[in-house]
């Protein structure tokens, strides 16, 4: 039996957009699939060694807001200076008290299970990224490569 693949395309840099590329991934390897990541645009922030991601509720709509505030609180009151961080602190608390594993957790289970991580090498150049500012063991490549992987995979998932 041919061993299933699984391709994502990870192009979001925020906390909350950060999870499921890495939650999936590693869930399908642990199933038995063979993964790649391909991170490009802003998804090349979830690669660095320090991680240092927001949660925004503006422009979020489907954002579930604490102590019932998306019935009083104005959508234009989380453009207010300090709401990003005041919800990205509420967001990581919420997940520590629910036992969420972080991110660099997780990231590192889908290393241990040999889930192959692409920087789009592209959009590092494009941005003058350092690639010193990286995690190790991740590969540099461009589309054409991705596309050699996704082109055979069962299942190819853009978040």
């Amino acid at each position: 039996m041919e061993t299933k693949k699984l391709a994502i395309i990870a192009t979001k840099g925020s906390l909350d957009w950060a999870y499921p590329p890495f939650i999936l991934s590693s869930t399908a390897a642990a199933l038995g699939y063979e993964v790649e990541i391909f991170f490009t645009f802003y998804g090349l922030q979830l690669l660095r060694k320090k991680l240092d991601l927001q949660v925004t509720p503006l422009g979020n709509p489907g954002m579930p807001m604490p102590l019932g505030m998306d019935k009083w609180f104005p959508v234009l009151g989380t453009a207010l200076p300090g709401m990003q961080s005041v919800m990205t602190m509420m967001m990581k608390k919420k997940m520590a008290d629910k036992g969420v594993a972080s991110l660099e957790e997780l990231r590192e289970l889908c290393q241990e299970a040999e889930v192959r991580l692409i920087a789009c090498q592209m959009t590092v150049d494009l941005f003058d990224m350092d690639t010193a500012d990286f995690i190790d063991g991740i590969e540099y490549a461009g589309a054409a490569r991705f596309f050699e992987f996704a082109g055979e995979s069962d299942i190819c998932l853009y978040i």
